[in-house]
């Protein structure tokens, strides 16, 4: 077998917990990968030397969900019915154990500084989602939050919180009778606090707060036959994707602002067909763009003219927002059972982590099967990609790979990669130039990431594309 036939490896095994792998998060611009297992454990794993920084039980039950919080605070969501943010920045690192769960020890883990706690609803499984209280506001900088769970009485409303009140702000009932919530996502879009849900029955709807109508439904659609087991949108929020205990993968369209029509003569780049990126762009910033942004924006547009409109209804600014009432795309992957949705942060990629032991990459504007990651023998719980480009670090091509014969890798996203290794190769240091602890901080946060963890409590750590 050649070297290019061979299956993708993992760059490095991370083996320290007892239980199942149920979450993972990287945190502070990827030098620190979080990750959480079905005994309430938390392990902060150092990716410049792949050694544990900190390991304590920040829940007494089974982890949900975990999240960073600027450089200096975590959030983990436990099935203890509790939502706990954590000071936890570099300083607090020195005065944690760093003995593994799979270790025997006597002596009691320390915890970092708890600074909040939540009592909420875990029965359905369903992880928190949370977003900054403003959209002028950057999460990463601000003090403030908003935190969205399931309801504590009703399985299939839902609950949005404010933090460091703790107050209840809304509670969003627009589920009905599609069973309990299964996966939250709450977010900005237009100017306007989103809520993006996917229930019990395969139901994924968008709900819009309004200051004179209060919550309304934008979008819904069944796609699924099985709960809906994880969904993540698009950095571009273009469009948001959703996975199910059955075998399907469902891409569905965000409400987007509609131009008010021209009056002025079309200049000269849009006669050519030339396609503006957003206000005060030209044709200058167009011909910059990379090439799978291009097609993600051909493909929502012809999505877009494809699908009539149900409402039409003023969003921020006076803009007209069109709501869709199908699904961009439905595909039927054969592989049931895929959870922990995430589409990478360039929205290049998404992957999945399946039942069936294998994690899947897909191409975000294809849709399609590009990398099939095999090493784990049992089920597969978790999957995180870590940042790329300036909010990861420097950008850097990984290698391309391919797990199976039938799935090639897309032509767009290979050819784009390739355009920006050469285009940053004559601004990126000489690695002679930096210390070996430069060249692993450097090498940990510009590699292109993609943790999956496991029921046999091991975490694998790939970089690819």
């Amino acid at each position: 077998m050649s070297v290019e036939d061979r299956p993708p490896q993992p760059k490095s095994i991370l083996r320290g917990h007892k239980a199942s792998v149920h979450a993972a998060a990287f945190t502070r611009g990827n030098e620190r990968l979080l990750t959480g297992d079905a005994d309430g454990f938390v392990i902060a794993w150092d990716l410049t030397i792949m050694r544990p920084r900190a390991v304590w039980q920040a829940h007494t039950n089974a982890l949900l969900g975990l999240a960073g919080w600027g450089h200096d605070r975590v959030i983990t969501h436990g099935r203890d019915n509790k939502l706990i943010v954590w000071k936890f920045g570099v300083q607090d690192e020195e005065r944690l154990s760093t003995t593994l769960p799979l270790d025997p020890s006597l002596e009691t883990r320390p915890q970092p500084w708890i600074l909040h706690i939540l009592e909420i609803n875990t029965m359905n499984f369903c992880s928190f989602s949370h977003c900054p209280t403003s959209a002028h506001l950057n999460l990463e900088t601000s003090a403030e939050m908003l935190v969205a769970v399931p309801n504590t009485l009703a399985s299939e409303a839902i609950d949005i919180f404010h933090l460091p009140t703790q107050e209840r702000r809304h509670t969003v009932k627009v589920g009905g009778k599609n069973g309990m919530v299964m996966a939250l996502s709450l977010l900005y879009l237009n100017g306007s606090l989103t809520l993006i849900a996917g229930y019990e029955n395969g139901l994924a709807l968008i709900t819009q707060l309004s200051d004179q109508r209060g919550w309304e439904v934008k979008y819904q659609a069944k796609c699924h036959s099985q709960p809906v087991l994880s969904l993540d949108v698009s950095p571009s929020r273009e469009f948001f994707i959703t996975s199910s205990a059955d075998a399907l993968i469902a891409k569905h369209p965000l409400p987007q602002p509609m131009p008010h029509k021209q009056t002025e003569p079309a200049t000269s780049s849009e006669q050519k067909g030339v396609i503006a990126d957003g206000p005060g762009s030209s044709s200058a910033k167009t011909t910059a763009k990379s090439l799978l942004s291009a097609a993600l924006a051909t493909e929502h547009r012809r999505s877009s003219t494809s699908t009539t409109p149900q409402t039409t209804n003023a969003g921020a600014g006076g803009a007209q927002v069109a709501s869709a009432t199908e699904p961009l795309k439905v595909v039927n992957t054969k592989h049931a059972g895929q959870q922990s949705l995430q589409v990478r942060s360039d929205g290049r990629v998404f992957v999945t982590a399946g039942w069936d032991s294998k994690v899947r990459v897909y191409s975000a504007k294809t849709m399609k099967e590009v990398a099939v990651l095999k090493w784990h023998q049992v089920g597969c719980y978790a999957a995180a990609f870590a940042g790329v480009g300036p909010a990861g670090g420097d950008q850097s091509a990984g290698t391309v790979a391919t797990g199976d014969g039938d799935a090639p890798v897309d032509s767009s996203i290979e050819t784009d990669f390739k355009q920006q290794e050469e285009s940053e190769s004559a601004v990126v240091p000489k690695l002679v130039q930096l210390s070996v602890r430069d060249r692993r901080i450097r090498q940990a946060k510009s590699a292109h990431w993609l943790a999956a963890g496991s029921k046999d409590g091991k975490v694998s750590l790939w970089d690819i594309f």
